[in-house]
Order: structure tokens, then C-alpha cells, then sequence
């Protein structure tokens, strides 16, 4: 078994308790990995490193231009320990290592590699006025960061966070999920070796509730929140930082619709559709779980997707040929079970889909639910779509926002007209247009009602990781 410890202050170090937890490989069942199961102490030393990096370090006096060199480092490490950080995440959570390598390792990089830029290139304001003075902004570090990340995409969800605190001049304390906790460990010995300072970027593992994450979420010293996971601990978060008043940054859970009209090209509608829903086997905030399809195609459509989703690969995650691995963990698995075996229960019919060994579950498309079943209503986060018949283009977008959640949409149209005016009545943070997934790391990310609160990407970012500041100076003494 493979040790991976908290990271706090540069040194990778176990807990006070002597308690430990194990990750579990979902294909295999059997435990690979022991970590230690942190606490109120490990997180109080922990934040204590961070807030003594903040305040007295060289990280956030240093220039731009020194940390951007830094993390360029971070980089490059990242990408020659590709095939370590890829295999931990495929081993913790399932992840076919053709996603967390050709996919997940890069973008993690990317995102380091962009918000160091970010933070180099972007302008401040300069506001001249009329009075004889001048007005400027600055954007000084918030200060200590608690980041806690989800199982899904470990590591880059882990970057999506880190990256811009550490590009503007902060300190991080990171919480992976318990789930898939290696590789949070991995990236901070890479940090370490890449240059950044002790106590800088700092991992602590553990639970949520009465643990490592309730811990930090109340932390006094703990200047930002940023959070990616369900609602409901959204919600708790929230209710904790606001002892505090700790700006959050909260992306929650999503119900993604994925709309097809009938000039969709079928074959790139079909393409990303599948992607859209069964990628990472459906675990995944944004994924197209709501599918409307034209009715005057839905029998074209669904021959081509029903056959695409047969086709695809389920089996061991390890191996480069798997598209669909099992799900992330036993008390997942049985959650996602238990909408599979209500289909018929709540009115719909399973067209294709089926129950696997160990903790599988295989593509599974559902036809005929009704727009108030649970199925319809609430996140899955597995394999399972529902399809289902629309008329017309004021119907389907009453369909789409007729949810809690709102934090992204497809469409497919060759009409440039109608996805422009669609995508703007489409309650979501973000809509995709004839594609999914794809990311300009400038733009806004987030989502609305119960999918969360303000938005990160680009400078969204800054705003939130940074404290605004106006200088205004007088600059003509007889004003």
C-alpha cells in the first residue's frame, strides 16, 4: 500500500491522532493507498502556516513576473509526472486513464500556466478625473485560501482553485475530496520542488462534517472560501463562512439540458451528446443529463445515440481503450443504483442500460419520463439520460429553465440566429453551441440558483482572490 501524507508548512506529515483512512480502487475493490485522517489540529497548523507565509513571506511581495516563473515550473513538473498524477486519480475514483491523462493532466497545467499570465498581463485602472486628482486600482492578495475540491476531476478541479490564489499573491490550504485524495499530495511535493515556498500551498486530508472541512470552512484566519460539490454542502458552507463573513466562491451541482433542433447536424449532435452525458460515466457537474430532441428527429436521433452509447467501452479504467469505468465508490455506486432501478417505478423506459459487475453501471438511455420525476428533476451524477420530445423553441426553453439548477446548457442548431436567441434566454451560466465542454479560461464560470453563487475564470477571479484597492491622489495642489 501507498503512503501519501498532509503537506503543511513544506513538510509532508501525518496526524497528531495516528488515525489514517484508506482510498479504495473502484475496479478492484481493494485499498491501494493509506492517508492520514486529519483534524481541528492539523488544519489549525495548517492555516497557521499559511497565515505566517501571508504575512511575513516573500509570496506575496514577490513580482509577478518571479512567481509566473515559478509556477511555469510547477508546470513542467506537472507534465513530466503526467503518468503518476494520471494513475492516481484513475486508481482513487475510476477515471479511464485516457481522461486523466490526455485530458486532466494538461489542463491542469494549463490552468496553472494561464492565471500566471493572467496575473502578469492584466491591467489595472486608471481613472483620471476631473478635480486634479487621479484615480487607480490596485488588486492586493486576499490573503489565506481554503479550497476544497471535489472527486470528480481531482487534480483539475484541485488547479482550478489554487492556481489563480497562488498566481495573485496568496497562501492555499487545500481539502481533496476523501475520495480521491493522492494526487492533491503529489502536486504539493511538486510545488515544493518547483520552488514555491513552505507554507504556501499546503494540503490537509480528511472528511467534511466535524472534520478537515468543517474546520476550515469556520477557521477565523481563513480569508476566502472556494468550494466545488453538491448543493446542500454548498448551502453549509455558506451558513459557516457567514459567522466570519468569508466571501465564498461556491460551483454546485447541476441538472445540464442538452437541446437538439432540427437542423442539427446529427452526426455532431449525436458526437457531443454522447460525450455530454457519459464522459467520466456521467460523473460530472456539467454533463447533459436532460436531453430535448426535436420531435420531427427523435427517432433518427435516437437510433444513432442508443447505437453510440452500446458501442462504447466499459471495463477496467486502467486500460487505454475503456471509455466507461465504474463509479467512483460503493456509497456512490448505490445512490445512482437506485435511480436505475426506479426508471419504470417513475414512468420511463430504459432503451439501452444495464447493471455491470463490482461498480458498474452502463450507458443508460431513458425515454418517456415525465418532467416531475426525480430522475428528471435531480442530479444524478451517473451514466443515465433522459430523452425526451419537444414542439417548439418557446416550449423547450420554459423546459430547460424549469429547474433549481442553472449552471450550463447545450444546444445544437445550424441556425446562427436561433442559437444566438436561445443562449440568451437560457437561464445558465453557460451554454455551449454545436459543442461541449470546451473552456476559454477568461470566461466567466459558474452558475445560477442551486447551482451556485458568483463566478470564477479570467478576471472573475481576481475579483475574488484579490482585495480591489483605490488610490486616488491629488495631483494639481491648487484644486
Amino acid at each position: 500500500m501507498e503512503s501519501f501524507g498532509h503537506v503543511i508548512d513544506g513538510e509532508e506529515i501525518f496526524s497528531e491522532s495516528g488515525q489514517t483512512f484508506t482510498s479504495i480502487d473502484p475496479y478492484t475493490g481493494e485499498a491501494w493507498a493509506e492517508l492520514p485522517l486529519g483534524g481541528t489540529a492539523e488544519v489549525d497548523r495548517a492555516v497557521a502556516a499559511a497565515r505566517r507565509a501571508f504575512d511575513e513571506g516573500p509570496w506575496p511581495r514577490m513580482g509577478r513576473a518571479e512567481r509566473r516563473r515559478i509556477i511555469n515550473r510547477f508546470c513542467e513538473l506537472i507534465l513530466e509526472h503526467g503518468d503518476e498524477l494520471a494513475l492516481a486519480d484513475t486508481r482513487d475514483m475510476g477515471k479511464p486513464i485516457t481522461q486523466s491523462r490526455g485530458n486532466d493532466v494538461p489542463r491542469t497545467a494549463d490552468n496553472f500556466r494561464f492565471f500566471a499570465d493572467h496575473a502578469l498581463l492584466t491591467p489595472a485602472e486608471a481613472l483620471p478625473m476631473d478635480t486634479g486628482h487621479h484615480a487607480y486600482t490596485r488588486y492586493e492578495p486576499a490573503g489565506v485560501v481554503a479550497a476544497i475540491a471535489p472527486w470528480n476531476f481531482p487534480m483539475m478541479l484541485e488547479s482550478w482553485k489554487v492556481a489563480p490564489a497562488l498566481a495573485w499573491g496568496n497562501t492555499v490550504v487545500l481539502k481533496p475530496a476523501e475520495d480521491s485524495p493522492t494526487s492533491a499530495t503529489i502536486l504539493a511535493r511538486l510545488a515544493l520542488e518547483a520552488g514555491i515556498p513552505p507554507g504556501v500551498f499546503n494540503v490537509v486530508h480528511g472528511y467534511g462534517p466535524d472534520s478537515v472541512g468543517e474546520a476550515l470552512t469556520r477557521h477565523p484566519d481563513v480569508d476566502r472560501i472556494t468550494f466545488t460539490g453538491e448543493s446542500t454542502t454548498g448551502r453549509i458552507i455558506s451558513a459557516a463562512a457567514a459567522a466570519n463573513l468569508t466571501p465564498v466562491s461556491l460551483e454546485l451541482g447541476g441538472k445540464g439540458a442538452n437541446v437538439v433542433f432540427e437542423d442539427a447536424d446529427l452526426d455532431k449532435a449525436v458526437a457531443w451528446s454522447i460525450r455530454a452525458i457519459f464522459t467520466n460515466s456521467g460523473q460530472v457537474c456539467l454533463a447533459g443529463s436532460r436531453l430535448y430532441v426535436h420531435r420531427s428527429i427523435l427517432d433518427a436521433f435516437l437510433e444513432r445515440f442508443v447505437a453510440a452509447a452500446e458501442a462504447m467501452v466499459v471495463g477496467d479504467p486502467k486500460q487505454p481503450a475503456t471509455q466507461i469505468g465504474p463509479l467512483s465508490s460503493q456509497t456512490h455506486y448505490e445512490k445512482v443504483r437506485r435511480y436505475f432501478d426506479t426508471i419504470e417505478q417513475e414512468g420511463g423506459t430504459a432503451v439501452t442500460g444495464s447493471v455491470g459487475d463490482g461498480l458498474f453501471i452502463h450507458p443508460t438511455v431513458v425515454t418517456g419520463m415525465p418532467e416531475d420525476a426525480r430522475h428528471q428533476c435531480e442530479e444524478i451524477f451517473g451514466p443515465i439520460v433522459t430523452v425526451s420530445p419537444f414542439d417548439t423553441e418557446a416550449e423547450v426553453i420554459g423546459l430547460v429553465n424549469d429547474s433549481p439548477f442553472g449552471l450550463n446548457a447545450m444546444l445544437f442548431s445550424e441556425n446562427l440566429s436561433r442559437a444566438h436567441r436561445v443562449a440568451a434566454k437560457l437561464d445558465v451560466g453557460t451554454v455551449w453551441v454545436n459543442c461541449f465542454f470546451i473552456r476559454d479560461l477568461r470566461a466567466p464560470f459558474g452558475g445560477v440558483g442551486d447551482s451556485g453563487v458568483g463566478r470564477e475564470g479570467g478576471s472573475y477571479s481576481r475579483e475574488f482572490f484579490t482585495e480591489p484597492k483605490a488610490v486616488v491622489m491629488q495631483i494639481d495642489e491648487s484644486a
